[in-house]
């Protein structure tokens, strides 16, 4: 078989991964590109997986994985060891995942050592959180991938930040702009279905999603993020839609009795039904990326459950404060933001930020043009064994400036606060930066 006849290979295995891939998807068949399509089974619930196929007008998976739930080495691995025996049997031209879960880690990992080129979709997001399973996933498969489909600019400046050449970078938007797009119009129809099932009405309930492993996995988080919930349930009520897993830990914890008593606690939801939700949603308490960039889309208030967030472009938009869990602090925003309405008109402020509703169309014509074309680099470097490394510096105050760190301060504001970056400046190039910085 030819390389140019070799079909690309398309994995996912949770439910926002097939979202996001599936214009890309929608984009290969457009243009007659042959695919093979594998599921790991990391999301494995009806509820959780299958519905999104038939909701997306998505074929069936050529190949289920069934790795289901586990610790993350163990799913990893499973996951590896399953892509692995696919890329054997399937010998596709190029391996393609998305995002930052453990299928995307094991697809990257399992693609490279079997010299498959990876490519990488939302390339280049960064918390900077390195005890986030999410962030080293992302990382490392940013860094061992062919090409790199950042959604924004900012995380073309990330992947050139972690040492990925310019060459292996694209700019392509979100696909989450093509896929909110695409189904505006039907989510507003089954918005008054929803409505009225749950006897909700438009702008006064609150919507909740919490799944993230350090607020399912800390009980004195997710105590602070029930807490927060049974104050704000007096003023508006609150819908639940709870992942499996955080069903188990408030069970686990001797929350989930508290919990139902006070929200609207539902299974999980398809995707027309969550994002109809959203849309008519007073504001949002989320600990997801998706749901962030979903609700700046929709110009609906969004209060992060965490201490950073990869989704920076929605803070700069002014739709999303990323609060932490303090009840407290996530109680008095949530208050201070149904008190003022003006937050639910910023919708325009993410127009063009995330994309422009075409990416599935640009990373599908790049990679139909990719077939044949790309490998797995080697190198050789017999007439020149030394590897040189160039810094790509900016002078401020007299300071050559050479890591730039971002923070956030409790309202999810952007600030850079010298005295932090002292101390996390990289010394490169002598001890000339740090004097400066300590002469200031």
């Amino acid at each position: 078989m030819s390389e140019n006849n070799k079909p690309i290979m398309i994995i996912a295995g949770t439910r926002p991964e097939i979202i996001k891939l599936a214009p890309a998807i929608w984009s290969f068949e457009k243009l007659g590109v042959e695919y093979v399509f594998v599921w790991s089974g990391q999301h494995y619930d009806y509820e959780m997986s299958y519905v999104f196929f038939e909701q997306l007008g998505l074929r069936e998976p050529d190949l289920d994985l069934d790795v289901q739930s586990s610790s993350h080495a163990e799913q990893t691995a499973r996951v590896m060891v399953g892509v692995e025996k696919a890329i054997e049997r399937f010998k596709p031209s190029i391996v393609v995942a998305q995002g930052d879960t453990n299928t995307t880690l094991a697809s990257a990992l399992a693609s490279v050592k079997t010299q498959t080129p990876f490519v990488h979709v939302e390339a280049g997001l960064r918390s900077w959180d390195r005890t986030m399973p999410e962030e080293i996933n992302r990382v490392v498969a940013d860094i061992v991938a062919e090409l790199n489909f950042a959604p924004t600019w900012l995380a073309a400046v990330n992947l050139m930040h972690s040492g990925v050449p310019l060459r292996k970078i694209y700019v392509t938007g979100n696909t989450i702009v093509d896929v909110v797009y695409k189904y505006k119009d039907l989510v507003v129809e089954y918005g008054e279905k929803v409505l009225t099932e749950y006897n909700l009405e438009t702008g006064k309930f609150i919507l909740v999603t919490v799944h993230r492993q350090e607020n399912t996995d800390n009980q004195l988080r997710l105590q602070n993020i029930v807490k927060a919930l049974i104050t704000l349930s007096k003023h508006m009520p609150i819908v639940f839609p709870a992942h499996p897993r955080t069903i188990k830990k408030l069970q686990a914890y001797g929350l989930l009795e508290l919990v139902k008593s006070n929200t609207l606690l539902l299974n999980p939801l398809g995707y027309f039904e969550f994002l109809s939700l959203l849309n008519n949603a007073a504001i949002v308490l989320t600990d997801s990326g998706g749901v962030q960039e979903e609700a700046c889309l929709l110009g609906v208030p969004t209060i992060t459950l965490r201490y950073n967030t990869e989704r920076s472009e929605t803070v700069l938009a002014g739709t999303n404060i990323v609060a932490g869990v303090e009840a407290e602090v996530v109680t008095k925003i949530a208050l201070e933001i149904l008190n003022n309405r003006s937050h639910h008109s910023r919708a325009d402020n993410c127009k063009g930020l995330l994309g422009d509703g075409k990416a599935g169309e640009r990373i599908a014509e790049i990679l139909k043009n990719s077939i044949g074309k790309i490998k797995v680099e080697d190198s050789d470097t017999r007439s020149n064994p030394y590897i040189i490394h160039a810094l790509l510096g900016v002078e401020y105050n007299n300071c050559n400036v050479i890591d730039i760190i971002a923070f956030y301060d409790e309202r999810g504001v952007p600030i850079l606060e010298v005295g932090k970056a002292k101390n996390m400046l990289v010394k490169i190039g002598g001890f000339e930066a740090l004097k400066c910085l300590e002469s200031r």
